[in-house]
């Protein structure tokens, strides 16, 4: 997310560059943020991947359930029927060899 000007208007380039340079004569230290590592390995990604999948069918199911008569058969409920439809149990008793991915 972008932050808020400190003015009624967004600076220019020119003034971030000068309010930089500004700042480093000064002595301000330069802090700089980074991206959180991802340190799960390739399997553990996998198996919260497919967790998260099994977790979402069952909410689909659910709304499915509860849709009103007048929306069963729209467009809603069939796209709702064909994720309730789909066989995760294939990715659920996938076990992935030790060292995929050079983990």
């Amino acid at each position: 997310m972008p932050r808020q000007p400190r003015d009624e208007r967004a600076m220019t380039a020119a003034e971030r560059q000068a309010r930089c340079r500004t700042a480093r004569a000064a002595g301000t230290p330069v802090v700089r943020t980074r991206r959180p590592a991802e340190h799960r390995r390739r399997a553990q990604r996998w198996h919260d991947a497919v967790t998260t999948l099994t977790a979402l069918q069952t909410e689909y199911a659910i709304w499915l359930e509860s849709l009103p008569a007048n929306l069963q058969e729209g467009a809603t409920a069939q796209a709702l029927q064909a994720i309730c439809d789909l066989d995760l149990g294939a990715l659920q008793a996938l076990e992935l060899p030790p060292g995929f991915g050079r983990d």
